[in-house]
């Protein structure tokens, strides 16, 4: 039945004939027509019961009214139909709403400034003239470093007014601020502005005078350096409104929630519903993005890896692989579940800590599914456990998760001397308890499900077959009396297949033993092209190796994106491919969508300091508790925090916003805290914490999309019923250890 397509439905009344075949395909031959249905996913029957009966037979339904009316609204209930309307008639409000607000308002390009201050020359740039602003974000670029405390060489800015019909800026004047003034430590007073990696700070100040509507505002910075230091100053003015943009960013990300959980729209179209509100609230702000930073907010790193290992998987399952190796791992595990489960996710866990967990699963869910489907399992409880274990095998190496390679890319964190080896060798032993522990926790929350199906796969085949017949029959649009003919044949032929279902259920006996179901499979699903096979493999070996060498050899300038992108190339062209067309319809495009939108929506949040926000409190939070026991504390809130939200937050910008926060935790001499352990704490809570929703990490999202695909789709809800639990177990084991080495033991050096 692949390759099935509803539309393709022709008819000339002269002779009107059903195929006998039990997969029918649809085709119209001179006057013959036969007729296919489509391929959505089958819910079982509950006929299993039913003795076998004979086939009803055929009526014929010769009106020419339009019954599609009333047969949808017979189905449909009252309150269904507006519960329908007022969903998508809000949605489309909210839409239209967010657009004009969008639209208004013209975007925001932010002019750098460049000034020099020195100690007797301060520095001043005008603001505004008369304008009723409330909040100034600014963003100092120059040789500062405020990770440290360098209270002898420094730049104090401040936000000061000049009253109307007045020309002097005096320290009387200052602008009385929420925030502010902001001390920028200067490395050197000689450093170049345009050195290799200028430190950004970033401030806002908050103003509160009622004078200022009368006054000019200005940025007046001193130095204490007799040279003069150069500097550039960016920024941007906005409403008194702004205050509360962090709350308007998570009423946001809980309105998407929502949308997802209650499986209200697909998860793509809630993705860009949310970031087109983001992105309307950030220009009602006075930030409106342009075009271009909207474009640099998209992880092409990500859309790219995916793209091309998406690409080589889909050349790669036309061998046939994937059917050898299904039956190859049933044969492993002797055709016991329990064994077969246990052998993916660890294989999962293991390869994930080398290679990225995101290609681990595009690698390995086709491999599952099949696997599934020969051994009549059903698919998504299998893949799940797979996601959860690619997510914590992962986080064991500085290659195995996006937030690690994040934490030991940044050059502020390789200067305190962590690196590749002292990041693996801490986070590995860690991970070995939570992959033990976590294999205990999937035992615990499977104990009570049936994962084994208990009907046999010809049993199952027609129990899909009759729903299909049923669900195509169903869409045929009845305007004319042909079609209520066509109709009435296909659900016919569902009554056939259900005879043929209760006839076959009422003759099953008993479960063929494993080896006689092996010897079936293994001459059923074996190796079809060699050929392909074998140029998939060297291509695929070519790209594994480079992931995994990209990051320790110099020669190697390119990222994964362009390692999978390239290698999907060299395998459409070794492989000759010439239906380009046919292998772009098996992209996941739908989960490509979702990613861009995904990004845009999480890095319009970060521009309304939502992560900021959740960083700043934990730290305030650490800052309270008393002196001794400030390192346990901040374990604690680091690791648990960082999972949270983790969960609900893409974990790649909010990794990326968390960093200066542990760096400034680690450098404030008032606190006394290693450094080390913070970073363990980080990494952990970040890639573990994406277990706990289904868009909590890159590799959940991926996963559903392809299982979508192949027609065994699990829903959020799903997802969170076992994942979530997952979090909290590994996240809790990781606690533990973080607190033995760290607090009990004193392990704090890399």
């Amino acid at each position: 039945m692949d390759g099935a397509n509803p539309d393709a439905l022709h008819l000339d009344m002269s002779v009107v004939e059903l195929q006998p075949s039990r997969s029918p395909v649809a085709s119209i031959s001179g006057s013959h027509l036969s007729l296919q249905p489509d391929h959505d996913e089958i819910s079982e029957s509950n006929s299993s019961d039913l003795p076998p009966t004979e086939t009803t037979p055929l009526v014929v339904l010769t009106s020419r009214k339009p019954l599609e009316k009333q047969e949808e609204k017979k189905r449909r209930s009252r309150k269904q139909q507006i519960w329908h309307y007022v969903r998508v008639g809000g949605l489309f409000l909210i839409v239209v709403f967010s657009a004009s607000v969008f639209a208004i308002k013209p975007e925001q390009e932010v002019t750098p400034h460049f000034l020099t201050a020195s100690r007797n020359n301060p520095a001043k740039l005008k603001i505004s003239e008369g304008q009723p602003l409330a909040i100034i974000v600014a963003k100092f670029q120059g040789p500062f470093n405020n990770s440290a405390h360098n209270l002898t060489h420094f730049l104090n800015a401040t936000v000061r007014r000049i009253d109307e019909g007045s020309n002097n800026v005096s320290s009387k004047s200052e602008v009385t601020a929420k925030e502010g003034p902001i001390a920028l430590n200067v490395l050197s007073s000689t450093a170049a502005l345009d050195e290799d990696h200028p430190q950004i700070v970033t401030q806002s100040f908050y103003l509160f005078d009622n004078e200022i509507e009368k006054s000019h505002l200005y940025f007046y910075i001193e130095s204490t350096e007799e040279e003069p230091v150069n500097f550039a100053v960016h920024y941007s003015a906005s409403p008194k409104e702004a205050e509360w943009e962090a709350l308007y960013g998570g009423l946001i990300l809980v309105f998407v929630y929502l949308l997802i959980v209650f499986e209200l729209v697909h998860r793509t179209v809630a993705a860009m519903v949310g970031s087109l509100m983001a992105l309307a609230v950030l220009s009602a702000l006075n930030k409106r993005p342009t075009v271009e930073e909207v474009m640099e907010w998209i992880d092409y790193e990500t859309i790219l890896l995916l793209f091309g290992m998406m690409t080589i998987v889909t050349i790669f399952a036309n061998t046939g692989f994937f059917d050898y190796a299904a039956v190859k791992a049933y044969k492993l595990a002797k055709g016991k579940v329990w064994p077969l489960i246990t052998i993916l996710v660890f294989f999962a866990g293991i390869v994930s800590a080398f290679l990225d967990n995101v290609t681990t699963i595009l690698l390995m869910t086709p491999v599952t599914i099949k696997l599934c489907e020969v051994l009549n399992l059903d698919p998504k409880n299998v893949l799940i456990a797979e996601v959860l274990f690619s997510n914590i095998g992962g986080t064991a190496t500085a290659v195995g998760d996006p937030p690690n390679v994040i934490i030991v890319s940044d050059r502020n964190i390789k200067a305190t001397g962590i690196n590749f080896a002292s990041f693996t060798l801490h986070l590995s032993i860690g991970i070995f308890f939570c992959m033990i522990g976590g294999y205990f926790i999937l035992r615990l929350l499977y104990r009570s499900l049936n994962l084994e199906n208990p009907d046999g796969p010809e049993v199952t085949e027609l129990k899909r077959e009759a729903r299909i017949w049923r669900r195509t029959a169903h869409r045929i649009r009845i305007v004319t009396a042909e079609e209520s003919t066509v109709k009435a044949l296909l659900l016919q032929k569902a009554e056939g297949v259900e005879h043929k279902l209760r006839e076959k259920l009422y003759k099953e006996t008993s479960v063929k033993s494993w080896i006689k179901n092996l010897r079936k499979l293994e001459k059923t699903y074996y190796v079809t092209d060699k050929p392909l096979l074998i140029k998939s493999t060297v291509i695929l070996a070519a790209v594994v190796l480079l992931f995994f060498s990209y990051s320790f050899v110099s020669d190697v300038h390119v990222e994964l994106g362009w390692i999978a992108v390239l290698g999907a190339v060299w395998l459409i062209v070794l492989a000759d491919v010439h239906q380009l067309e046919l292998l772009l319809e098996k992209i996941e495009w739908a989960t490509l969508l979702f990613f861009a939108a995904l990004f845009i929506l999480m890095e319009a949040l970060k521009e309304m300091h939502l992560i900021q926000f959740i960083g700043d409190s934990t730290a305030s939070l650490i800052k309270k508790v008393p002196e001794e026991h400030q390192l346990l504390a901040a374990l604690i809130l680091i690791v648990w925090i960082s999972a949270i939200a983790s969960s609900f937050v893409d974990n790649i910008p909010f990794t990326t916003a968390m960093i200066p926060i542990i760096l400034n935790l680690g450098n404030d001499e008032s606190l006394n805290l290693p450094l080390p352990p913070l970073v363990w704490a980080l990494a952990m809570g970040a890639c573990l914490g994406g277990n706990g929703t289904l868009i909590g990490a890159s590799a959940n999202v991926v996963c559903a999309g392809l299982a979508e695909q192949y027609g065994c789709p699990f829903s959020f809800n799903y997802f969170f019923k076992y994942g979530f639990p997952m979090m909290l177990g590994t996240v809790l084991i990781a606690t533990v250890y973080l607190v033995v080495c760290h607090v009990a033991i004193g392990w704090n050096g890399i």
